[in-house]
């Protein structure tokens, strides 16, 4: 049995993680800022497996490390962190996006899983062995028109998990992120600022991954033997693909 910490719990790839890791009796730590969500999700869980939840915004650096230092007798010791927790918001060009867009994308996607990695990681490197897997996104391989800051998050997430591989040697902590493309969440959602036609649009006509996808290839990665370590997977829907080259011509 591991104990498993998501964050984002409450939603899309956190809720599926939290649903498909709880199916292998693991003890799941689940923190999210819905809290009305989140016990919900505990009651519904909690008859397979121990859970302990904590609300929690990630971009509140002191709550998360007081939070995390706090964790009860039996969670304390946290064998496997998925760090869930991000948005996009907004597809403004980079000369037009709205500021407040761009902080709360760097604030969550960067900062706050700078802020729970920080205060997880010496405890795995105590205890000799860990897994932490960061959700990046195809978005920081391949750029397309509005992806600016949140492209720029996922490329901050991808580096700072190759460099967390690079600290870590010997110290048998696997780190691993995997990057799906177009997924059917509340994503789309949120980037509309809750605008669920336009949200819709995204995948009208196509099979988008689901987040129960996401969920299965992410326990993949962590089940697998202790030996093996996932740096990178990048995961599109079949019918997801890339545009050629965008050139512009003069009339």
């Amino acid at each position: 049995m591991s104990t498993v910490l998501i964050t984002g719990a409450s939603s899309g790839f956190g809720r599926a993680c939290a649903e498909k890791f709880a199916g292998g009796a693991n003890k799941l730590i689940l923190a999210a800022r819905r809290q009305d969500r989140l016990e919900a999700l505990r009651s519904k869980l909690s008859v397979q497996t121990e859970v302990h939840t904590m609300t929690l915004d990630v971009r509140e650096r002191e709550a998360v490390t007081d939070q995390l230092a706090a964790l009860p007798e039996g969670f304390q010791d946290v064998d496997i962190l998925i760090n869930n927790a991000g948005l996009a918001k907004g597809l403004g060009g980079a000369d037009s996006a709205d500021l407040d867009d761009w902080e709360q994308m760097v604030d969550t996607n960067v900062k706050g899983l700078m802020y729970v990695t920080r205060a997880i990681l010496p405890g795995m490197v105590a205890r000799g062995g860990g897994h932490i897997v960061n959700l990046g996104s195809v978005a920081a391989n391949w750029p397309y028109p509005g992806g600016n800051t949140y492209g720029g998050t996922k490329a901050f997430v991808q580096q700072f998990s190759r460099n967390m591989r690079a600290d870590l040697s010997g110290k048998n902590i696997r780190i691993s992120n995997v990057e799906p493309g177009m997924c059917e969440t509340e994503f789309s959602v949120v980037r509309f600022n809750g605008d669920e036609r336009q949200a819709e649009q995204v995948y009208a006509g196509m099979k988008p991954l689901s987040a129960n996808d996401v969920a299965e290839i992410i326990h993949w990665v962590t089940a697998l033997p202790p030996h093996i370590n996932i740096n990178q997977l990048e995961v599109m829907p079949t019918a997801q693909s890339w545009s050629p080259f965008t050139v512009h011509r003069e009339e």
